[in-house]
Formats: structure tokens, C-alpha cells, sequence
């Protein structure tokens, strides 16, 4: 099927034309099958490493899809900003860009990444600029290292990166090696965020914390309507108040696999969870799918309606009210690798769409 699956379960009206489609399965099909022309669905994608400095641009016919950035003023890598293929940002602009009607809470939320929250004691989620500096000796933070391999193409590109997460006196605890793939066609873009980290020197312990693993912040538009403040409390206790804004244009609506939707999303487990809305008057949905090969799978949704949308297969015991436990282990030089694919996809999206696109990912 070679490159086609990009495209998979998509009808004319989510891909905006019926132009270089095939479908397959005639009256009576119960799932028709849509394969797409690769030369006429899909795009040039570009990886640049050389120009602006910590960043990697990562380019859709020329046009910015994402970069990887590890700006001094942020504890760890991050792609930031994501667009559609129309080009509407669907993440939080703050606090690198802010913008107009935008929450400012958790100022760790930024982009798309990984991290997590008790590795060996140290909190990689929560660590930011605002950090108290009393608070900063339990905080860990990851290091970009090196750029092994940037390659362009035409339906994807790679990016290779190496990064370490240290403690407060800069000790690499883990190296990360990382393989993003990044996709596009009509439609859709998509990153594959393959992550393999191994133990350097001692065990390391991921302690079961809601805080975790891959997580991004999404645009106002997409964060669902609400019409009470909250008060979130991180691991250690320590409390951030989310307001309630004016709900004008907030149109987020979070479903995973087992059928749930909106908050009751929060603290399951399922195979993948879809976020829908329209930013920027555009249609779209965003979907994170989790790997039958990843510890702890399927994923608890660490998926909150303030914007916060997490897949964390390491908070066994926070999940579960304590009724269940991981504290999942590496011991010194050894490695466990986790496999995410992330879609931003334009138009009307149906949850079995996304789960025909969660076949080709498990297999």
C-alpha cells in the first residue's frame, strides 16, 4: 500500500476535492476503501536544519508545517507550532507567542512533547522559567545534544535527534534518541514520534505520575467550552487555578477509542483519543494513536479540557485511585522505545476513520 494509508477512510469532503482518489467497494461495501494516487495526494516535505538558531524547520511545499525547537528559555525540546494543511495553528501560542483570549496557565505546556513527571525522583513535566528557585533542585530538564540525520522527501521527512535529561547538576540520567517522521498530503499532516531511551550508569525508575508521557497544548478553539474555574494540582501538590474565559469559538470536543467523549476521557485507557473542533473557521480534528509495542498499552488519556492533551501509559497509580501499580524500571544501559503517531487532519472526522488509520499504525 506503500505510502497510501495517508489518506485511508478519507471521503472527498474531508480531503476538500475528489481530485487523484480512488475508491474501492461498490453498493453494499460496509467500509469502502479509499486508496490515494501517491503523486497527485501527497507533498514535498522538507527538514532544514541550517538558518535560525535551536531549530529545525520542518517545510509542506514550502509552506511551515512545524520545528523542532530547544530554545535556553525552555527545560526541553518541543515541535512548535503545528498547523493543518490549510496552515491554522492548532497549538498555544503562549508563552513563546501569545495571543489574544489565550490562557495562561502552565507555562511547561508548550507544543508537542515528552517528558515525565518522577523519573527517579525529578519532575521533567512541570519545569519551566517559573520554577521558584527553591523548587528547582527536584526539577530535571532535557538537553538537545545532536542532529544525527535530517532528510527531505517527497510524502515525508525525517529527523533524527539525540537529547539527554539531566538532573539539577546537569547528571544525564537517560539519553533519548529520537526518529520523527513527519507526513503530509492532502488533508493531513502527521508526525511519528518514535523515542528510545536508555539508562545511563544507574536504574531508573519512572514512579506512576499523572504527568506524562507525550503531551501538547492546544489552540483556544480547540479546548472545550467550560463554564466553572478549576484548580489542577501537579504530583507534589502544588496548585495552578485554570478561569473560565469567554467561550466564544471554543469548539473542542475530546473521544477516545472505547466510545467516550468529553471529560469522562480523562483517566481511561484506550487505543487512541481524537480531539475535534474548528480553528481558525476550518474543520479539524486531532488525534494521538498509541503502539500495541509501548509499555503500559493501551494509554491512560492524561486529557484535560482546558487544552492539555496527553497520552501517559506510565501513571498506573494515579489512574487507578491506587487500586492498581507500575513504577515501571530501567536498569543501567538498557532501553524501552515508545511509538506515537499524531494526526492533524482537515474536515469532518469520524472515529472509524481514525481507527482504520490506528490499524495501519499497529501493524
Amino acid at each position: 500500500m506503500g505510502k497510501a494509508w495517508l489518506l485511508l477512510g478519507l471521503g472527498s469532503a474531508a480531503l476538500g476535492s475528489s481530485q487523484g482518489v480512488r475508491t474501492q467497494g461498490g453498493q453494499g461495501a460496509r467500509t469502502p476503501r479509499v486508496e490515494v494516487v501517491p503523486h497527485e495526494a501527497e507533498r514535498r516535505v522538507d527538514v532544514l536544519v541550517d538558518g535560525k538558531p535551536r531549530r529545525v524547520d520542518v517545510l509542506v511545499d514550502g509552506k511551515p508545517f512545524t520545528s523542532y525547537i530547544y530554545p535556553t528559555t525552555l527545560r526541553k525540546p518541543t515541535l512548535y507550532p503545528l498547523r493543518t494543511a490549510s496552515g491554522a495553528v492548532v497549538t498555544r501560542g503562549w508563552p513563546l507567542e501569545p495571543r489574544p483570549g489565550e490562557r495562561v496557565d502552565h507555562p511547561h505546556q508548550v507544543g508537542l512533547w515528552l517528558d515525565y513527571g518522577d523519573v527517579n525522583g525529578l519532575d521533567f513535566w512541570n519545569n519551566s522559567d517559573a520554577i521558584p528557585a527553591a523548587r528547582a533542585p527536584k526539577m530535571g530538564t532535557i538537553l538537545h545534544r545532536a542532529v544525527r540525520r535530517a532528510e527531505s522527501g517527497e510524502g515525508e521527512g525525517v529527523l533524527e535527534v539525540t537529547a539527554e535529561w539531566v538532573d539539577f547538576q546537569g547528571k544525564p540520567l537517560l539519553r533519548e534518541d529520537t526518529r520523527f517522521v513527519f507526513r503530509a498530503a492532502d488533508g493531513m499532516r502527521a508526525v511519528d514520534r518514535l523515542t528510545t531511551l536508555t539508562a545511563l550508569g544507574q536504574t531508573v525508575t519512572f514512579t506512576d505520575n499523572k504527568e506524562g508521557l507525550i503531551g501538547m497544548r492546544v489552540a483556544r478553539a480547540l479546548e472545550q467550552p467550560s463554564t466553572t474555574p478549576e484548580v489542577f494540582t501537579d504530583a507534589g501538590g502544588h496548585a495552578t487555578t485554570v478561569p473560565v474565559l469567554n467561550n466564544d469559538g471554543v469548539t473542542g470536543r475530546y473521544r477516545s477509542s472505547e466510545g467516550l467523549v468529553g471529560d469522562s476521557v480523562w483517566g481511561t485507557r484506550g487505543r487512541w483519543t481524537m480531539l475535534s473542533g474548528v480553528v481558525e473557521g476550518e474543520a479539524a480534528t486531532i488525534a494521538i494513536l498509541d503502539h500495541p509495542r509501548n509499555v503500559g498499552f493501551p494509554t491512560f488519556w492524561h486529557a484535560r479540557g482546558y487544552g492539555l492533551f496527553a497520552a501517559n501509559p506510565l501513571g498506573r497509580k494515579a489512574f487507578t485511585s491506587g487500586k492498581e501499580e507500575l513504577n515501571f524500571r530501567l536498569a543501567p544501559r538498557e532501553s524501552t522505545t515508545f511509538r506515537y503517531r499524531v494526526l492533524i487532519l482537515s474536515g469532518a472526522v469520524t472515529p472509524e476513520q481514525i481507527e482504520t488509520y490506528y490499524r495501519d499504525f499497529a501493524r
